[in-house]
Formats: C-alpha cells, sequence, structure tokens
C-alpha cells in the first residue's frame, strides 16, 4: 500500500502524514506549499510539490508512485474568506477534487479517504449533530465540502472506488511543537494572538441560550483526528462502499470555558472582552460520535487542556513567546 496524502505539508496534514508512517504505512506527500510547510514532514515521506488541479500531474505522480490510497486533505478552508471570493472556492476545493478523482478512476486507484466538515450541517436546532442531521450550509466553504462528499460518493459508485468522507468539527492542539498551527484563524491562536500582543481576549456574543451564553462547540485534538484519519485509510481497505462518519469528542465546550482554560495554561487570565455576536454562529454545535466508534473503531482520547498545553507549546516556539 501506498497512500498519498495531498496538503500532506499543512497543520492537519502533516499530523496524519507522521501518525501513518508511525504506523507502518507508505506515505507519499502533495502540497503547493500556499499554506504547507516541507519541514513538518517526516524526513522519509517524499513531497511532491504541486495542486490537485494539476491533472497531467496527478497521473504521473499516480503512476510513479504506484498509489493505492488517497487521503485528500488540500483545499482553502477559511469561512468569511470563501464568502469574498466563492468562485476560488469552488473552483479550488470541488474542481479540484473532481480532477483529482478523475486521476484516482483512470489510474485503478481503489480507496479514497475525503477531508469534511461540520460546516456540511450550518447551524442544526439539535443538542447533537448526527450523520443524519439535514445538512444545510450556510457558507460557500461549507458548500464545498457538501458538494465534494456528493461527488466523493458518486465517483466512488460509478468506479468502485471504497470512499470515507470525515465530517470534523473543531481541530485544536499539535502531537508535537514543530507541528502546531500557525495560522490565527481558529479560537486557540486567536486568543493566543490577542494575550500575546498584551490586548484582551475577544468573546463573540454572551447571550446565547446556553448555560453561560457564550457558543458551544466540540473540541477535538488534531493528534486525534490524525488517528481517525488511520482508522479510516484501514477501514477503506477492507469494506466496498462508502462512508460518511463525524469526528469529534461527543462534548461540548463554552467559548467562555475555553478561554478560562487558555488562561489557566498561559498565566494570562486577562477578563475577555465581549463583543457582539458574529453572524451565523449557531448557538451549539456537538457532535454524535457514536457511529465512528462504532464503524471505525475509533474514539478521541485526549481532553481540552491536552490541546490547549501542546498548542501553547507550539505558540511559543513559533512566535518566541
Amino acid at each position: 500500500m501506498t497512500w498519498l496524502i495531498t496538503g500532506g505539508a499543512g497543520y492537519i496534514g502533516a499530523h496524519v502524514a507522521r501518525t501513518m508512517v508511525e504506523a507502518g504505512e507508505r506515505v507519499l506527500a502533495l502540497d503547493d506549499l500556499s499554506a504547507g510547510v516541507p519541514a513538518r514532514l517526516p524526513a522519509d515521506v517524499p513531497l511532491v510539490r504541486g495542486s490537485s488541479l494539476d491533472a497531467e500531474l496527478l497521473k504521473r505522480v499516480l503512476a510513479e508512485h504506484a498509489v493505492t490510497g488517497v487521503v485528500h486533505l488540500a483545499a482553502r478552508k477559511q469561512v468569511a474568506e470563501s464568502v469574498a471570493q466563492p468562485t476560488r472556492y469552488y473552483q479550488e476545493n470541488v474542481g479540484g477534487l473532481a480532477t483529482l478523482l478523475e486521476a484516482v478512476a483512470e489510474a485503478g486507484v481503489g480507496r479514497f479517504v475525503f477531508s469534511s466538515s461540520a460546516a456540511v450541517y450550518g447551524n442544526p436546532d439539535v443538542a447533537l449533530i448526527t450523520e443524519d442531521t439535514p445538512c444545510a450550509p450556510v457558507n460557500p466553504y461549507g458548500e464545498t465540502k457538501l458538494a465534494g462528499e456528493w461527488l466523493v460518493r458518486a465517483a466512488g459508485q460509478a468506479h468502485g472506488i471504497s470512499t470515507v468522507c470525515l465530517r470534523y468539527f473543531n481541530v485544536a492542539g499539535a502531537a508535537a511543537p514543530e507541528l502546531a498551527d500557525t495560522g490565527v484563524f481558529n479560537i486557540v491562536p486567536m486568543v493566543f494572538d490577542r494575550l500575546t500582543r498584551e490586548d484582551a481576549p475577544r468573546i463573540f456574543g454572551d447571550d446565547y441560550p446556553t448555560p453561560d451564553g457564550t457558543c458551544i462547540r466540540d473540541y477535538i485534538h488534531v493528534a486525534d483526528l490524525a488517528e481517525a484519519h488511520l482508522a479510516a485509510a484501514r477501514r477503506v481497505g477492507e469494506r466496498d462502499g462508502d462512508l460518511t462518519v463525524n469526528i469529534g469528542r461527543g462534548e461540548g465546550v463554552s467559548v467562555r470555558e475555553m478561554v478560562t482554560v487558555i488562561g489557566e495554561v498561559t498565566g494570562d487570565r486577562r477578563e475577555p472582552v465581549v463583543e457582539a455576536r458574529r453572524p451565523g454562529d449557531a448557538p451549539v454545535s456537538v457532535a454524535s460520535a457514536g457511529l465512528a466508534a462504532r464503524e471505525l473503531g475509533w474514539t478521541a482520547r485526549r481532553g481540552v487542556r491536552e490541546m490547549i498545553e501542546s498548542a501553547w507549546a507550539g505558540w511559543r516556539l513559533h512566535h518566541g513567546k
């Protein structure tokens, strides 16, 4: 078995590559390095610089490396950017996936794991989001992930490719400081960034119908997420057909609770500033994680404090705090 990981030098991709290599899998990374960092990859993982939009490159890579399975992570993923640049998101996220699937089918690759997102659900008014919760994305990013799932399943059925779609919830933490997320787009690095600049953390809305008035989310350690990909890669090689599963802890943590734990870990306990709600934020978004346990034999093992402690170690390495 040889696995091609697209976006393999990215924050999540490098974790997946390391986890799969440590489990004895042969891995190859493809990344255009728009957000990827080559040094994140294990030394024995070859890196091909390129895009999933490059059909000829994909055909050559799949053939030359005798690829037998693909983990597709490469995508644009910022919600606000997707609202401002919807055509770019559809072109890269859906068009790139279509090009990749055509190459995969032509090469006879029979296993495909797709990186999806809880953004496909939109803002459902339910306590726990199951895989049967209706999908109603509220931004172009979520739309491209839902369209991607449809395309993966259709291509799988048409060409006999066994597929798994993983719907991630909120990813945080790092397996090692050098693998930490260097972007400032999610709550943990956003709070770190504020504290580093001697500013108070921001909370967007404290009047939601939740115990402390702030939004509740399901946070998952990136190392657990990487292990879910390994489980999916092995499952997709054992069974035919398609599978779609949530990847979360099944536990909700409020924004205020997250800010409190960040303060405890960093030693900077300054009181957060409450600002107006952001458009489109759901009061509660928590995964039902039972299907992943049953179908993949996978359950998240790491808690919120471990996510924050590991992310803080990475932040200090990259930002000199």
